[in-house]
């Protein structure tokens, strides 16, 4: 199955495992399982770093490379995807969320997140 980690399970997954729920780990560790992060996401990285949020210390270049070393693949976004948040409901305002919405749907891959809002949307999406 093919998966796309939202940001927060990024990070944990590459800097703090221990934050990663049980069912998480199971998926990230099951070998049959694509991971995917996408590019909004190291954009969200680099963007929240700069404003110098605390949960952001990350250099993004690094968190790239450590995902692309341990078999991640990237997810580029497109037009299409861009397009697609117009047609979402407004159960999250934040841009970066959306367009991993928009991504998942688009190209019918399960977006894992443990954010609850996320997880209200309809689509490939799962909680974890």
């Amino acid at each position: 199955m093919k998966l796309l980690l939202d940001t927060h399970l990024l990070l944990w997954a590459a800097g703090q495992p221990d934050q990663l729920s049980a069912s998480a780990r199971l998926l990230l560790d099951d070998p049959q399982n694509e991971l995917l992060f996408s590019s909004a996401s190291l954009w969200e990285v680099a963007i929240k770093r700069g404003l110098g949020r605390s949960d952001f210390r990350v250099d993004p270049r690094l968190l790239r490379r450590g995902l692309l070393d341990n078999g991640y693949a990237e997810l580029p976004i497109t037009s299409e995807h861009a397009v697609s948040i117009d047609g979402l409901p407004p159960i999250h305002k934040d841009p970066f969320d959306r367009i991993l919405v928009a991504q998942s749907i688009v190209e019918g891959i399960t977006l894992l997140t443990a954010d609850p809002l996320v997880a209200q949307y309809s689509g490939p999406i799962r909680r974890v």
